[in-house]
């Protein structure tokens, strides 16, 4: 979970103007970087963030715990979000095939190619976080959600099925089927962005030894599908060491799991931030809204005591 999370849980007990301020601009900073990363428009984030927190004003006091106040605010967050131009406008998506997120014999021969160019590409990942956000945007919504929310939001499966009203076997296989479509739209990224393959390394591949794009080994199929639960420990030690027999006998399948993990690891690195004005200016007027509705609570309290 983010420490906006915890630290505005804290602050919102203090229960003064200066507490309550500083409260309002972490949730306010949380909720910004959420949207954006579903919506992928300023406007529209910044637009849900102020919806959602006028929303949430008067939930705040009975929200004392992080783990509920964060999932009542990507509850109504999400909610808002599907309703925008980012995600109403995608047409419904059809159910990907492991075997389309899999890259055929040519990819992983051009991923063995590639290893040099690793350095390189984290550096592009790390100057153009546009390539990135767009790539996070061509994930189709259903699965970016989860990828958003698990990896990007550091949220557990429980808290992520309980949000979307999921069973958490179909949060972790969703978001298996998100991280490869990241690493595959990184690849193509950053791929575009710099054509980071050196002449050296093409000319090492000799005309005719390119393998064809077929189908596969059964073996291989069997480690893609589990490389998310590999990644995350959740795999019990036998499993765990037939994937890792598996790789001292395959390279392509190293430089693959290499891949994926430097994709969601630049995923998880990837931050917005809102116009400090805009910031400014909302957080001054959410402010003073709790803390009048706080008055008027109190006052209709006593009232009722008398």
């Amino acid at each position: 979970m983010r420490t906006e999370f915890l630290r505005a849980s804290d602050l919102l007990r203090q229960d003064t103007p200066e507490a309550v301020g500083e409260a309002i601009g972490l949730l306010q900073s949380a909720v910004f970087s959420f949207s954006m990363k579903m919506c992928g428009h300023r406007e529209d984030a910044e637009d849900t963030a102020q919806e959602v927190l006028f929303r949430s004003l008067k939930h705040l006091p009975k929200l004392q715990e992080p783990a509920a106040l964060a999932g009542w605010l990507y509850t109504v967050a999400r909610n808002r979000c599907r309703r925008l131009r980012g995600v109403t406008q995608e047409s419904p998506a059809r159910k990907l095939s492991l075997n389309e997120m899999m890259p055929d014999e040519t990819e992983l021969h051009e991923l063995l190619l590639d290893q040099a160019g690793s350095p390189e590409q984290q550096a592009v990942a790390g100057e153009h976080r546009d390539l990135l956000q767009r790539a996070v945007l061509r994930i189709p919504s259903q699965l970016r959600i989860v990828l958003v929310l698990h990896d990007m939001e550091e949220l557990g499966t429980a808290q992520v099925a309980q949000i979307l009203n999921l069973r958490e076997g179909t949060v972790r296989v969703r978001l298996h089927r998100a991280r490869l479509v990241l690493r595959k739209e990184v690849a193509i990224a950053l791929k575009g962005g710099l054509q980071h393959r050196s002449s050296a390394a093409r000319k090492g591949t000799k005309s005719g030894s390119k393998p064809a794009a077929g189908r596969r080994p059964k073996q291989c199929l069997e480690l893609f599908a589990s490389l998310s639960e590999y990644l995350d420990g959740r795999v019990n030690a036998e499993t765990a060491k037939g994937i890792r027999t598996h790789m001292e006998q395959c390279p392509a399948c190293v430089a693959f799991l290499c891949q994926l993990r430097e994709a969601i690891e630049h995923c998880r690195s990837l931050e917005a931030e809102c116009d400090p004005a805009v910031t400014s200016r909302l957080q001054t007027m959410l402010t003073q809204e709790y803390l009048r509705m706080a008055r008027i609570g109190s006052g209709s309290q006593a009232l009722r005591a008398g």
